[in-house]
C-alpha cells in the first residue's frame, strides 16, 4: 500500500492547504523519533499524548488545529521572519513521472509555510520569473498563510530566469533576523542565481537553498535513443542514454560537486531533494540534519 505522503499522491490533492497540513501532520508524527529542537524552522519537538503526562504541557493550539493531543517538549521562541524564494522558470516544468519540478516545489514550499506559522514566524514569497518578481509580505497569522497558498496555486512556470535587474527590490526593513529559503532547480545559464544570491547574501541574512532534482535527471533514466529538450530555450539534442550514462554521472558528479562548494563558499546552507522523496521525509531529514550542522 502506497505511503499518504507518496509525492504522487500528495500532488493529487488539490487543496494546497490541506496537503500541507497532510503533510505537517505526518512531519510530527515521527518527530519523536528524531528529535529536531533549534530555532528558526528547527522544529520544536512534539510527541503524542501518553496516559499520566503532565496535562499542563498539552499544546492545546495543535489539539485545535489537527484535532490530536501533542505535548511539547521544548518551547524555542523562534522570532523570524521566513521568506520563500520559488524559481518558477520553465525549466521547473521538468516531469518525473506524474509531477512536475514546480509541483514539488509547491508543495514542499507550503510545508514550510504551515510549519513556520504554526511556530508563529512571519511569512513571506517571492516568486521569481523572467518578467521580474511578485513579492506577498512577510506577516504572521493563517490569513496570511492562506494568501500564500493561493499564489503559489498560480506560481509557474514560464519563461527564463534571467538577470537579477528586479531583485534589488528583495529588502528587508528594520532589525528582525530573516530567513531565505530559495527552492529551484539551479538551472542557469550565466551564474544569474549566483547573482541573486549574492545580493541576498548583502543583506545579511541567513539563506538556505533547497535543489531540487528528478530521479529520471540523477540517473538518465530514458530508454533508447531520447531527443532532449532544455525547457528554457528550446534547444533540442539527440541522446543515446544507454550509451551516455557512465560519462553523465560522471559529469553530473563533479557538476553537483561544484554547486555544493559554490554555495558553501558563499556560507549558504545547501541540500540536494529528489523528486522521489516524500515531502515529509524530506522535511523531516532536511531540518534534522540542519540542526546537526551538516
Amino acid at each position: 500500500m502506497p505511503s499518504l505522503l507518496d509525492p504522487y499522491i500528495l500532488t493529487s490533492i488539490k487543496d494546497l492547504s490541506l496537503a500541507a497540513k497532510t503533510t505537517i501532520d505526518g512531519f510530527m508524527s515521527g518527530a519523536n523519533k528524531s528529535a529536531v529542537k533549534g530555532t528558526g524552522m528547527e522544529f520544536s519537538q512534539y510527541r503524542t499524548y501518553m496516559p499520566g503526562d503532565d496535562l499542563r504541557w498539552l499544546d492545546w493550539k495543535m489539539f485545535a488545529r489537527s484535532d490530536r493531543y501533542y505535548i511539547r517538549e521544548s518551547e524555542t521562541e523562534t522570532n523570524i521572519s521566513l521568506r520563500l524564494l520559488i524559481d518558477t522558470s520553465a525549466s521547473m516544468d521538468h516531469r518525473d513521472g506524474n509531477y512536475t519540478k514546480m509541483e514539488y516545489a509547491r508543495y514542499l514550499a507550503a510545508s514550510l509555510a504551515y510549519l513556520a506559522n504554526m511556530q508563529g514566524d512571519a511569512i513571506g514569497l517571492y516568486t521569481l520569473r523572467e518578467d521580474g518578481i511578485f513579492s506577498l509580505a512577510a506577516r504572521q497569522g493563517f490569513q496570511n498563510l492562506n494568501r500564500l497558498f493561493y499564489q503559489l496555486e498560480q506560481a509557474g512556470p514560464k519563461g527564463k530566469f534571467t538577470h537579477p535587474v528586479y531583485y534589488k527590490d528583495i529588502y528587508s526593513g528594520g532589525s528582525r533576523r530573516e530567513l531565505l529559503i530559495f527552492i529551484t532547480d539551479m538551472y542557469q545559464e550565466k551564474d544569474e542565481m549566483y547573482k541573486l544570491l549574492d545580493l541576498l547574501n548583502a543583506l545579511r541574512h541567513e539563506i538556505i537553498v533547497l535543489h531540487i532534482m528528478g530521479r529520471n535527471e540523477m540517473e538518465l533514466d530514458y530508454a533508447g535513443y531520447t531527443t532532449l529538450e532544455d525547457l528554457e530555450t528550446g534547444a533540442t539534442i539527440q541522446v543515446d542514454a544507454a550509451k551516455a550514462k557512465q560519462v553523465y554521472a560522471s559529469h553530473l558528479d563533479e557538476h553537483l560537486a561544484k554547486i555544493r562548494h559554490d554555495l558553501l563558499t558563499r556560507n549558504i546552507y545547501y541540500r540536494l531533494l529528489v523528486m522521489d522523496q516524500p515531502v515529509d521525509e524530506a522535511l523531516r531529514d532536511f531540518l534534522y540534519k540542519r540542526s546537526k550542522g551538516y
